[in-house]
């Protein structure tokens, strides 16, 4: 396997404390808590009452600056900019898929 390759896996492995994802993604705890609370942000594990403990999966941090950018540029809700992600991440799995099988130079 690559080093990119193994990088890239080591870091989708990696876990991100509530405050850790806030900062990297420039949001507040609430909107976080209020996205895990309604769905549209997934942990690892089930959330438990205490936000602090909670742990995200690094890959979060790209789904929730995608929700903040439609969220500010679109004045969407936080479903829609959700939805919005969900077909971003759906459309980059398809070109990935497409490149490994040779169809995308």
């Amino acid at each position: 396997m690559p080093a990119a390759d193994l990088i890239t896996a080591a870091l989708d492995d990696a876990l991100l404390t509530l405050d850790e994802l806030c900062r990297a993604a420039a949001v507040t705890p609430q909107w976080v808590q209020r996205c895990v609370e309604e769905e549209l942000l997934v942990l690892p594990q089930p959330p438990g009452p205490n936000p602090a403990d909670w742990r995200f999966a690094a890959p979060v941090l790209h789904r929730v600056r995608r929700m903040r950018q439609v969220e500010r540029d679109f004045d969407a809700v936080p479903e829609l900019a959700a939805l919005v992600a969900d077909l971003h991440d759906e459309i980059d799995d398809l070109r990935a898929r497409l490149r490994r099988a040779g169809g995308l130079g």
